[in-house]
Order: C-alpha cells, then structure tokens, then sequence
C-alpha cells in the first residue's frame, strides 16, 4: 500500500509541476495569438483588445486574496511532546484550531476517495463530475449534487458559502483553478482539512477529532476518520439521535470502497464497522488552563507547543485537588504550583490555582505570576549574599532579642527568643528578629539591588520604600519570579564545577515555558564568556542550601516529622502577615518547585502557615519526581578556617575552645570573636577581682565566654551549658568591672508613641531591660523621679508626657545606666 501511494504522490508531482508550466505559459500563448488576430483585423483596435486580454490575466492572478481564511481561530496549547493541554473557544464562539503541517493519512484517504476521487489528477474543477452532477440534477429537477472538486469547496468556504447558483459555481471554478496554481494538493487539501464544518461549533480536523473521540487526528482509526470526511457534506448527521443510521450507513459505505480500493484489508474494514458512533461531544482537555490563559493574551489564536510534561502536570493536578478538599474546611479555597527543570529553567508543569470549571472563589485568577507579600522566602538571599561578602559564618552568633526601630518592631513567630543563635539556625527555623538585624547590617540597598538583579521584577519601588520589613514579606513577589530566583542559584553551583571554577552570566535567568525557547540559555562552553564572580558565588549557595535541606527546623518548628524523606532537598517556607500567603518553595540540582497557598481575595485564616499548608503539597510533589543528586561542594570557592566553637566568628587567641572548618574564601574578612575576653579571679577562683582591689600576683587570669546582659537573659534559660561570670569580689563593689545592665525596650534616641485604650484613654508603654544578676533589683528613673523598681523579669508601664526624656536604671549594687528617648505626641 505504501508503494502505492507513493507512485501516485510521484504522479501527482509531475503532474502540478505541468500544470504550473503550463498556467504560466498560457497567458503568454493567449497574448501572442490576440495579437495576431488584432493585427489581422484591425491594427488600429490591437492595443484596446491587449488591454482587456492583460486586465482579464490581472484578475484572474489577484483574484485570491493574500491570505484565504481571516475567522478567528482557538488558541491551543501543547505539551512538550505536541500532546493537547487545552484549547480556548474563538472569538466568533467556534472550535476553530489553527491549522496543522500536515493532514493525517487516513483522513486524507477517506476524504479523497469521498469528496474527489480524482483530486490528484484535475486543475481544479473535474469536468466529469460536474457532467454527472448536471445530469443527476436535470433528471430529479432538483439541486441534488454540486460535482465540486476539493478545490471548490475551498474557495466555497472562503467565501462563506454563497447561494448555489450557475453563477456562483462558475466563479468558484475559476477561482478553484487559481487555488490551484497558488498551492500544492497538499496545501489544498490541509485548507480543507483545517477548515471545514464537521456539526454544531466544531470547525476543522483539529477540533473535531479531539470533540468527537478525544484523540489527536493523528491517531483516529480507519472507522472515525472516515465518519469525519463524511460530515462535512452532511453536518447535521452527527447531532445525536437524529440521522445515527444515515451516519451509519455512509461510514460503512466509505469503509467499503477504501477496502475495494486497496488501502484497507477486508479485516481492518470489517473491523472498523464494528465500532461505534461518537455520541456526546468530549470535553477538550484542560491539563493548564491558568497557562493557556497566559499564553492566550500574548498568542490569541495560535497553537503554542509548551515545556509542560503532561503526565507530570496531570500528576501534579491530582495533588492540588487532594489538598484543596481539605483546605477548604479553613475555608482556604486557592493554591497554586510550579515546577521547573533547575537545569534550563523549563516549566515542566503549571498549576496557576485550583480549577474549577464554574470559577467559584477565585479560581479563575493565576496566582503564579500574581505579587502576593513573600513572609520568609527572601530569607536565604540575605543569608547567601552575607556569606558571600564575608560578613557572616554559618555558626556565627546573631542577637535575638527584642528590638525596635523607629515605630518597627519586629517579632519571631513563636514570640520567644534565644537571646543569640546561629546564623544558619534562624535561616534554618526563620527567626525574624535575627534576620532583620542582619539585614540592617548588610544594608537594604544592597539586598534591594540583589534581588532586583538575581530576577525579582515585582520590586517596582525603591529600598527606601520597603525599609527592614522586605526581608519580613514588606514586599510583594510572585512565585514565577521567585521560582527563577531559587533556580538560578541551584543552577550557577551546579555549574561552577563544570567550568572549572569560573561562572556564566546566563546561568541567571527566569523560567520558561515556550518550547520555542527552551535551551537557548544553555551554559557557555566559551571560556570568553565565563567570569570570576556571580550575583552570589558557588560556596555561599552551597552553604546557604546545607541549611535549608535540615528539615528539623521548619518556621513554626511543628509537624516537621511528616516531612522527613530520604531525598535531600534544599527548602524554605514562609508566611505573609496575618495568614495571607502560606509559600514553600524546594530546590535540588535537578528541580525546583514553588507552591502557594490562601485566598486569591487576599482574606487570611487562622494557621494558614507555610509549614502547615505548602509544605505537604510540596513534599507530595517532590515524592512523584526522580530522585535527584545532591550538590557537589565547591572546594575551588571555599578555604579552610579556624573559628570560636561557642561564637561561630573566626577564633581570637582568647578562644579557649577552636574548631576547624570549611568556608568561602570571603570568609577571611569575617570578624573575630568578641564575646571572649579575660577576666580576674582570686585565687579560689570564686569571685571576680580588679588589680586595685587584690594582689595583681595572686589572680588567675581565665579566657570566658560573655554575652551582652540582654543576650544573656534570654541565652542562658535555652542553654544550659553557659556560665554566668562569677560574682564580684566583696572588695570591688565599686569598680565598673562590666556592663551590668542593658535596656531592651526603649533602645537608645528611639520615639515612643503611646497608645490609646478602647474607653479612649491614654495607654502606657511597657519599657524592659535585662540584667546580669537574675536576683538583682532595677530602680527606674525618668527624668529623675522614681517610676518603680523591678524584679526579674524587668519590665515596668509608664506614661510619660510628649517630648525629649532621660531614662536612669540603678541596680541594687550601684550599677548605673543612662538612656534616652522621645514621646511623640501622635497615639496610637
């Protein structure tokens, strides 16, 4: 059968390239022989007739327009692999796709050997058919057959179906003869194909196919590809429960001639019979329809082939509407979910939110690209950047103690603090009070220009703007672009190795999900383009994404025993102010995944955590993936350095206990220890002492760890293994040996504004401070009236008048501290 339709293809070849020589050389013909017979009959006429003859040539050549069909089309999109996502309705309310390369086999076989048998061997119009149709039509005194090639219902089609008139169908055969000469058979026959009506609003092979089997026209089967060139000549036939024997019965004749004709075997016909007719149309799929809406407001009517693998994306479907059903007794009602190869940034399966065809709760709306407050997920940007620049050490000890700034007081989640902790343990638990303090460090500017720089398009105003709280959600960012983000620092460690310690700029980049686009931001295998430095370096990622894969130490530090899995992944949760916005998004070499969960309305629910809420869906996600590698350690970016055990800074000769480990090479400019120092005992080493007060001979110099009074208060209730300094010598009561005290609440030159009680009163304000000495006694002064003494806890209400004040603390022993600060006149 092959070498048959070979043989005729090759035949119909020859026989278009003749009728092509043959379209262009008749005019020439017809213009030399008018010629003759003007200047045999009138010489003086010959120029009027030339000008008709070329007039008449210059209409038949324009006489198609330049492009044949102008009707709205649907826009469709594919899967990686060109399998149908979804498809959107066209504007004039027609399933109408865009018409394909090419026109399946036995589609084309049916619909010849049905609509034109000699398709192939006719210019346009087949004078036998139309002989036959005249006879048939004189004989019944009606218009029973047309005799049209497919070429005339082509040009039928185009011009949308006009009365059948002698008139029309001679235009329509001069037109089909131009078809023609413009377009090869198989283009004509694709137009037909792609056009044609097949029943109610389905339009074209394309839609057809996937509305009466749900397949692809690739894959029908002999029976529904000849039920389908049946109904363009009859749409009416395919309505269900009218005309089904008709149908039937013309199907079943087609089967048959294809069988005497020899492109099917009689089992394969006998078989065909046997299966039924569609009944109700199919739904098309809607694998994505958040992305085809995307794609349809930048592409509306084309056929857009994606990066999306669909059975990952059905996979994926299946996990958000098994989450969704329990979520909504909290009444949270959307979710969305990302998933990308970390590789090339290709979008392998997109769940804008959860679907539901009536759109009830927002569903209709993409959260994917959509800014929502981002909580904590920023938090490992500021980290990485900090370790980069060598002003932080993964076990260095970071304050984590009530602070106010300006009318900002930011809080840990849980409401408690450890009074100092490492860095890598309040990224890893995403302590807020740590982090924003390390921010200020860095600089919001800088950590501004980074996020801008690594993809983070939705920061539209300045640092300024966002203050401390970008690093605690004071910004909004969407989970496409944060997605990128976490990408792209997966992939520059990953290649960083592979190009020998050097980086390529393109390894920043956002996703993708054009299947057009995928790849073209592979690595650079040029070493031109390669650099020594990237937005952030390969042992800075490295050590930033070794404390995102402890998964003892989520937010909320609860439920985490559920996320325990063999795989290792590098994650981060976060929760928006007032349980908005619930994120997690997990990376390893091979993939990353961005999973949002709340209300597309903005309305927060109780719990609705990161934790509690994204992490499941993300773990689920990650559990229908291949297992994945883990990160090499980029030992060409990372040195080996001596740090204080305790602390986590870079070791003084004054730290008694040292460890040895790996860091980035920045890690250099780290400071040294500051909570070591030497202290004086006597010499039963019970008291402390000064040289004013014993014999400088007979004290005992000892290394001791010692945090600020404030560190200290909180420190040593989590740790037990801390040591107070002994108690001062009796003899050096009035020596300032040390800090003794340290005001918490309010820090120094801070404005304090009162509030305002519910019966419209004036509030207090609740000052704090800490002190060494648990049993000590604290006297309060402002202004040098007594305000009240406290016990531990220190904490004492008061309501001063607006304006400048001085706050004095006097201890028991007669430790002094002075601070001052400003009562605005503004409650609140």
């Amino acid at each position: 059968m092959d070498l048959i339709f070979i043989s005729r293809a090759w035949k119909t070849q020859v026989f278009h390239v003749i009728l092509r020589l043959s379209s262009i050389m008749f005019p020439f013909l017809r213009l030399m022989l008018c010629g003759t017979v003007c200047r045999i009959v009138h010489r003086k006429r010959c120029h009027i007739l030339l000008g008709i003859v070329v007039a008449l040539m210059a209409v038949y050549w324009f006489s198609l327009p330049g492009e044949l069909f102008d009707k709205p089309l649907s826009t469709v999109i594919e899967d990686s692999e060109g399998r149908l996502l979804g498809a959107k309705i066209a504007d004039d309310g027609q399933w109408r796709f865009p018409a394909a390369d090419s026109v399946p086999f036995k589609y084309t076989q049916a619909v010849v050997l049905f609509e034109d048998k000699r398709f192939y061997r006719h210019i346009g119009f087949d004078p036998l058919a139309i002989g036959r149709a005249l006879v048939q039509n004189i004989r019944l005194g009606s218009v029973a057959s047309g005799g049209s090639t497919v070429s005339m219902q082509v040009i039928r089609m185009m011009r949308n179906n006009p009365p059948r008139t002698v008139f029309q169908k001679l235009k329509e055969v001069i037109l089909a003869t131009r078809l023609e000469i413009r377009c090869s058979k198989r283009e004509i026959l694709n137009l037909y194909a792609s056009n044609a009506p097949f029943g109610g609003n389905v339009v074209g092979i394309g839609a057809a196919s996937w509305r009466y089997f749900g397949r692809e026209p690739g894959e029908l089967s002999w029976a529904e590809a000849a039920t389908l060139a049946i109904l363009p000549n009859a749409p009416s036939l395919i309505h269900p429960g009218r005309n089904r024997a008709r149908l039937l019965d013309k199907r079943n004749r087609l089967l048959d001639r294809l069988h005497e004709q020899g492109v099917i075997s009689a089992e394969d016909c006998s078989l065909a019979k046997e299966e039924p007719l569609p009944e109700q149309p199919h739904p098309l799929p809607a694998e994505a329809p958040h992305l085809l809406d995307r794609i349809t407001a930048a592409h509306k009517g084309e056929q857009v082939r994606t990066t999306i693998n669909r059975p990952l994306q059905q996979r994926v479907n299946d996990i958000v509407q098994h989450h969704a059903a329990s979520y909504r007794n909290n009444y949270v009602h959307n979710m969305a979910v990302l998933v990308a190869d970390a590789e090339s940034g290709d979008v392998l399966a997109y769940a804008g939110n959860v679907y539901h065809p009536q759109q009830a709760f927002g569903n209709h709306v993409d959260v994917i690209p959509s800014p929502r407050s981002t909580g904590s997920i920023l938090k490992p940007f500021l980290y990485a950047t900090m370790l980069d620049h060598g002003e932080l050490l993964p076990d260095m000890l970071v304050a984590d103690v009530p602070i106010q700034i300006r009318d900002f007081s930011p809080r840990n989640f849980d409401r408690r603090y450890d009074g100092a902790v490492p860095a890598h343990r309040a990224i890893e638990r995403s302590l807020n009070v740590p982090v924003v303090r390390l921010l200020q460090q860095h600089g919001v500017e800088r950590f501004h220009q980074l996020l801008q720089r690594l993809g983070m398009r939705t920061l539209v105003h300045s640092a300024e703007h966002y203050g401390l709280t970008l690093i605690l959600g004071g910004a909004e960012g969407s989970l496409w672009d944060i997605a990128g983000m976490y990408a792209s620092l997966s992939r520059t460690l990953k290649h960083y190795t592979e190009n020998s310690g050097r980086y390529d700029p393109v390894d920043v980049h956002g996703l993708n999900f054009y299947a057009a686009l995928s790849g073209r931001l592979r690595p650079s295998t040029l070493d031109s383009r390669l650099e020594q430095t990237a937005p952030i370096e390969a042992a800075a990622i490295w050590q930033t994404f070794q404390a995102l894969s402890d998964v003892n130490r989520p937010e909320e530090e609860a439920s985490w025993k559920m996320f325990s899995s063999s795989r290792k992944i590098a994650w981060k949760t976060g929760t928006s102010y007032g349980f908005r916005d619930a994120w997690a998004i997990g990376v390893t070499p091979q993939y990353v995944v961005a999973v949002w969960v709340g209300n597309a309305s903005g309305e927060g629910r109780p719990g609705l955590t990161g934790v509690g809420y994204a992490a499941p869906v993300l773990f689920d996600v990650f559990a229908r993936l291949p297992q994945s590698t883990w990160f090499a350690m980029p030992y060409d970016d990372m040195i080996r350095i001596e740090v204080c055990k305790k602390s986590g800074y870079r070791a003084s000769h004054i730290c008694d206990e040292k460890d040895t480990v790996w860091a980035a090479r920045t890690s250099v400019e780290a400071g040294t220890c500051p909570f070591h120092t030497v202290i004086h005992l006597d010499r039963e080493r019970k008291y402390r002492v000064t040289s004013e007060c014993a014999d400088v001979n007979e004290m005992v110099h000892v290394p001791w760890f010692v945090l600020p009074p404030a560190q200290e208060w909180f420190y040593k209730n989590g740790n037990i293994n801390y040591k107070p300094m002994p108690p001062i010598h009796p003899c050096c009561l009035n020596t300032e040996l040390q800090q003794q005290m340290e005001l918490i609440y309010p820090q120094a030159n801070l404005t304090v504004v009162l509030p305002r009680q519910l019966d419209g009163s004036k509030g207090q304000a609740v000052f704090r401070a800490a002190h060494r000495r648990r049993e000590a006694t604290i006297f309060w002064h402002i202004d040098n009236h007594f305000a009240g003494s406290t016990r531990s806890p220190h904490q004492i209400a008061v309501a001063p008048a607006p304006g400048e004040h001085t706050l004095t603390l006097v201890d028991d022993k007669g430790n002094k501290l002075t601070g001052y600060f400003v009562v605005d006149k503004k409650e609140k």
